[in-house]
C-alpha cells in the first residue's frame, strides 16, 4: 500500500490509503477506485445527499489497515497495490452528458485491467458503468450480479430513463449484457411496485429473494449458486451492491429498508463471489446526512476489503 498522505481534494484522502491517482503513477496498481459523486432524480421524500458518499466514504476509510484476521490473518495491502483516482466529472444540470462522461471513464479504467470499485453517488451510475465495460469488451458477454432491495428496473421516474429507479431497465436492453444471467440478489419488501417483478421477469432476468437467501443451508455454498447463474454463458460478471440490501439496522445510511441482510451475510456473499472471479463492483446508495456517526459510510471500507480478499483468492 502507498503511504502518500496528499489529499484527492480539499481534506479529502485517497480511499484506504491507496496511491493517489490524480498525482501520482498508478499504471502498476491492481485495483482502481473511483468515485462518482452523482445524484439524479430522487424518487422521495428526503433520502438525498447520496453524492457526498464517496467524500466521507474515503474520510472514514482512513481508520482502517488491511489487515483481516478472520479470512487466515490476510493483510490485502500484501497483494494488492490500491490509487485512487478521484471522482468523475458529473454535471448536475445535464444528465445525458453526466451519463456519458462516467461511461466514458469507466471505459478508461476497464482498458487497465485492473479490478475497479466505484463508490456511489446513487444506483443510476450503474448503467453507464457497465455501459463502459461494453466499449472497452465488446465481443465479451456480461453477467451481472445485483444485490438490491429493489429491482431498480423501472422504465422511467416521472420521465426520466436514468434516474435511480431505472438502472437495470437499461441494463436490460444494453447488447452486451446477458440478461439471463443477471441475477437480482436480496430482493424483498413492499417498495418494490407490483410491475418490477414482472418485467425482470419478462427481461429473461432471475429473481432471488433475501429469504432464499437466509433459508440457504450453507450460505457459502449457495453463494456459488449463485456465481453460477450469473457466469453462466458469459465471459465476465460485474458486482452492483446497493447499501440497502442490508437491513437498517446494519446500515443507518440507507433508506429504512427492513428484512435485509445482515452485515455478516452481505460480507459473506461478497467475498464468495469475488473468490470466484469478478471484473470490477460498485456501491451506492449511501446518505451520509441522515447518518450521525458514519456508520454506512464506514461499512464501505471492509465492504472493499472483503471483495479484495476474494480477488486475492482468485488470483491464487
Amino acid at each position: 500500500m502507498s503511504t502518500n498522505n496528499s489529499m484527492l481534494y480539499g481534506n479529502t484522502p485517497p480511499f484506504l490509503g491507496a496511491i493517489n491517482g490524480t498525482t501520482d503513477s498508478y499504471e502498476e496498481a491492481d485495483v482502481l477506485i473511483y468515485g462518482v459523486p452523482w445524484e439524479g432524480a430522487v424518487t422521495w421524500g428526503d433520502y438525498t445527499g447520496c453524492e457526498l458518499g464517496p467524500k466521507v466514504m474515503r474520510l472514514c476509510s482512513g481508520r482502517y489497515s488491511g489487515y483481516l484476521p478472520e479470512l487466515d490473518h490476510l493483510d490485502v495491502f500484501e497483494h494488492l497495490t490500491l490509487a485512487d483516482l478521484g471522482d468523475v466529472d458529473v454535471v448536475p444540470a445535464d444528465v445525458e452528458e453526466t451519463m456519458n462522461r462516467i461511461a466514458a471513464f469507466a471505459k478508461d479504467v476497464w482498458n487497465t485491467k485492473a479490478f475497479p470499485i466505484a463508490l456511489g453517488g446513487d444506483h443510476g451510475i450503474t448503467y453507464p458503468i457497465v455501459r463502459g465495460l461494453t466499449e472497452a469488451y465488446p465481443d465479451k458477454k456480461i453477467g451481472i450480479l445485483h444485490l438490491d432491495t429493489h429491482y431498480d428496473n423501472m422504465p422511467h421516474h416521472e420521465g426520466e430513463k436514468y434516474a435511480r429507479s431505472t438502472p437495470f431497465a437499461r441494463l436490460y436492453e444494453l447488447d452486451g449484457v446477458v440478461n439471463e444471467s443477471l441475477i437480482h440478489t436480496g430482493i424483498h419488501g413492499p417498495r418494490n411496485k407490483p410491475a418490477t417483478g414482472r418485467y425482470a421477469k419478462e427481461a429473461g432476468a432471475k429473481t432471488v429473494t433475501v429469504n432464499q437467501i437466509r433459508e440457504a443451508s450453507n450460505l457459502r455454498e449457495f453463494a456459488g449458486e449463485l456465481y453460477e447463474m450469473a457466469s453462466a454463458n458469459v465471459d465476465l460478471v460485474y458486482l452492483s451492491i446497493c447499501s440497502d440490501v442490508l437491513d437498517v439496522a446494519f446500515n443507518p445510511g440507507g433508506p429504512a429498508d427492513v428484512n435485509g441482510l445482515t452485515s455478516y451475510e452481505l460480507l459473506t456473499l461478497v467475498y464468495e463471489f469475488a473468490s470466484r472471479g469478478l471484473v470490477g463492483m460498485d456501491f451506492v446508495e449511501v446518505y451520509p446526512q441522515q447518518d450521525a456517526n458514519d456508520i454506512s459510510s464506514h461499512f464501505a471500507s471492509t465492504l472493499a476489503l472483503y471483495a479484495l480478499a476474494g480477488h486475492i483468492k482468485y488470483k491464487e
